[in-house]
This record gives C-alpha cells, sequence and structure tokens, in this order.
C-alpha cells in the first residue's frame, strides 16, 4: 500500500472531471481510483469492485454505476475478467508528465512495470508512456477497446425504430436470420460508420444486427444473462447511439464488437451478479424493461385498434 498519493487541486477543472459532474457516482469512483489501497503510481493495478463498493460506501450498483461512467468519460478503462483497471492519466499526475532519460526514476517505474501480473492494457499502457518515461521493454499487445472510454455509444424514424426495438435481436417474419458474407479474401471490409447507417445496411440486406453465431450470445447465456437482458441491453445501446445527440455521431468499424464490450463491461448497469453467481436485474435495468413492455403494449393496442377499424 501506498503512503500517499497526489490529488492535484487544478483536475476539477479538467475535461474529464467536468464530465463527471452529472454524476456523484463517478467523481467518488474517480477520487477512489487515484487513491485506491490497491493503487500504484503507474494507475494500472487489479481492483475488485467489491472491495470498492464496501470502501465508498457506494455499494455493487452506485460503485458499478461510477465506474462505467469513468469508463465512458474516458478516465479509465476496466477489465472484469482480470478485475484490472487502468487510470490512464494518473502516471502522469503521480510521477511526471515526462521525465529525462537519465533521471533514475525510469528504471523504477520500468522494474514496476515489468512486475506486473498479465493483464489487458499492458500493450496500451506501454504505447502511451514509452517516449515520457523511456521505457524499453514492451508487454503483451493490450487493447484499451476492450473497456471503451468515450468513444463508446441518425436519427431513424420512429417506426423503423419501434421495429429494431421489438425485433432486431430476434429473426424478422419473412428473413433468414444469417451473418454478412465475408468478402472473397476471407474478410469483411469494414468502415467506419453510424450505427444508424449499420443499422440501415442491415436492412437493406436482410440481416440481423447482431447476428445469431455472435459470441457474444453465448457469452452471455454462459454468464447467466438472459435473452430479454441481452434484448434490453440492445435497445438501450441503439437508443443511446442513435437518438442522444453525444454519441449519434459517433462512427465505429464493428459495432457488433462495441455492443459485446458493453454486456461484457457491464456499460448501462442493467443486472447484477449476486450471491450464487445468480444474475438479477438492477434497479435501472426494471426501469428500462418496464419502459419497453410499456411500448409492445401500446403497439398491440394500435395494432388491434387498425384491425377493427
Amino acid at each position: 500500500m501506498r503512503d500517499y498519493a497526489k490529488v492535484v487541486p487544478k483536475m476539477w477543472h479538467g475535461k474529464t472531471i467536468k464530465a463527471l459532474r452529472r454524476s456523484p457516482e463517478g467523481l467518488v469512483v474517480a477520487l477512489y481510483l487515484m487513491s485506491s489501497p490497491s493503487s500504484n503510481m503507474l494507475g494500472l493495478f487489479a481492483q475488485p469492485v467489491l472491495y470498492m463498493a464496501h470502501e465508498t460506501g457506494l455499494g455493487q450498483e452506485g460503485a458499478m454505476k461510477g465506474l462505467q461512467k469513468c469508463v465512458e468519460v474516458g478516465y479509465c478503462s476496466y477489465d472484469e475478467d482480470s478485475e484490472f483497471v487502468w487510470v490512464h492519466e494518473m502516471a502522469s499526475y503521480q510521477i511526471a508528465s515526462e521525465l529525462k532519460a537519465s533521471d533514475l526514476r525510469c528504471k523504477g517505474i520500468q522494474k514496476d512495470y515489468d512486475a506486473l501480473p498479465d493483464n489487458p492494457f499492458l500493450g496500451v499502457f506501454f504505447d502511451r508512456y514509452q517516449q515520457a518515461f523511456h521505457l524499453e521493454r514492451k508487454r503483451g499487445n493490450g487493447d484499451s477497446s476492450k473497456a471503451p472510454s468515450k468513444a463508446l455509444r441518425s436519427q431513424e424514424q420512429e417506426q423503423e425504430q419501434e421495429q429494431d426495438t421489438s425485433s432486431s435481436l430476434r429473426s424478422e417474419k419473412g428473413r433468414v436470420a444469417k451473418s454478412p458474407a465475408p468478402s472473397p479474401s476471407g474478410r469483411q471490409k469494414r468502415e467506419e460508420t453510424t450505427l444508424a447507417k449499420y443499422l440501415a445496411d442491415c436492412r437493406e440486406k436482410g440481416v440481423k444486427p447482431v447476428p445469431d453465431d455472435h459470441s457474444v450470445r453465448t457469452w452471455a447465456q454462459d454468464a447467466g444473462i438472459s435473452d430479454e437482458m441481452l434484448q434490453v441491453a440492445w435497445v438501450v445501446f441503439r437508443e443511446r447511439y442513435t437518438e442522444d445527440s453525444q454519441y449519434k455521431a459517433k462512427r465505429y468499424k464493428d459495432w457488433v464488437g462495441t455492443f459485446t464490450n458493453s454486456v461484457k463491461d457491464r456499460w448501462f448497469s442493467l443486472w447484477f451478479t449476486g450471491e450464487g453467481g445468480v444474475v438479477s436485474w438492477s434497479s435501472t435495468g426494471l426501469q428500462h424493461k418496464q419502459v419497453l413492455d410499456a411500448r409492445a403494449a401500446k403497439r398491440k393496442e394500435q395494432e388491434a385498434a387498425h384491425a377493427t377499424a
């Protein structure tokens, strides 16, 4: 455990912390990660959410909500499998923005880096601080997209949105549920596009946005996440990236992969794992489910009214 941690006053005027002001849980988690008993000066350490929930007093759901917000604004990345967190700019605040090659701290940083357990962020940490701290030996091929930051998350007609809501993950009548055909080279050529454009392309090709054979379905099943939970997660994800002005202009090459990350890292805090490993709805998840159930009931009423008209 470190004896002390630096908290720089100017951080409160920084872009990232300003983005967290709307989330009290996010601010608490951000400060906790900076001073956590598990933390180190590199900002790359194992941080079980259970400890975070207890030591901040936020509880499991509050801690997950705050962590999700920190990931969304780009403050940190988190890998649920290894329980490792990378606070992106922590090393620059705790050590220095950069060091001279002759500074003995460079060797200490390399030594601490070499001693870290395997985790998904070793590679991206090296890429971020190689020049600043004159690092020489890179480990891993870490990919920060596994826990996306602010680059995570147009407008279709309401009727199309409702159709996507009820059937985007299911086979639509008269359509064959299949994955897009690969290119002759064996790889599907991808270009960055908005989610709205991706959904339009899927409708034109007669394929589902999330193919039946995609690994996210198997992963969710193995994790105890029900089909209904996955459906609600897709709708919340879709609405964020097609309706929210902050996110609908975002462009990605792999929207299904981004959705998969949102499920695995619980960006929307729709469920939680309780005692015995049982996955249950969170209060946020129940709220979204209630809204979607109400929409479905309203559509049925309208369809019945048209049928009798």
